[in-house]
């Protein structure tokens, strides 16, 4: 018995941490945790690098030690980016955790935790709704997209199918 609860033990002790992100059923996807740079993608590609990772305007991404560079998306708000989530680290290290989805067309990271290193504390990537509302008062935050301008202005001029010259029939 002392044995057997001796081997859990040192199991539980050696074993990784359980991942935390939650599958979607993509093909291509894989759970994953890794140690990253939070960077301004288009500062990584072009040499474009605003000190503050242009003040919550451009994409952020996460750069490996490997030099691996991955746009993050976002978790539960499609089509909401990650900046909300990831400009206070802008230029630090983090752990992600979340899902790699790897396609023949594209590389990304769905965000779905993000710790500080050395030793923050955990924050599920949900900030999006709330900063939007904030940003929007009085506008339902629930179906944001419906509600934003920049999304209207968008749709008045590409139609709803984004392509321009192009409108839904």
């Amino acid at each position: 018995m002392k044995r057997m609860i001796l081997t859990m033990g040192l199991t539980a002790l050696l074993a990784p941490a359980a991942l935390a992100a939650e599958e979607w059923g993509i093909d291509g996807e894989k759970k994953a945790r890794f140690e990253a740079k939070v960077v301004d993608i288009l500062c990584v590609i072009t040499g474009d690098c605003p000190k503050d990772c242009g003040a919550g305007k451009r994409q952020l991404g996460l750069l490996r030690d490997d030099g691996k560079l991955f746009p993050a998306a976002k978790n539960f708000d499609p089509f909401a980016g990650t900046t909300v989530e990831l400009l206070p680290f802008c230029n630090k290290r983090v752990l992600a955790d979340g899902l790699i989805i790897d396609s023949p067309k594209a590389r990304l990271f769905a965000l779905q935790f993000v710790r500080p290193l050395p030793d923050g504390k955990w924050r599920r990537a949900d900030r999006f709704g709330k900063a939007w509302a904030k940003a929007h008062p009085g506008k339902p935050a629930g179906q944001w997209f419906r509600h934003d301008p920049l999304v209207k202005k968008i749709i008045g001029r590409d139609g709803k199918l984004g392509i321009p010259g192009l409108k839904a029939q």
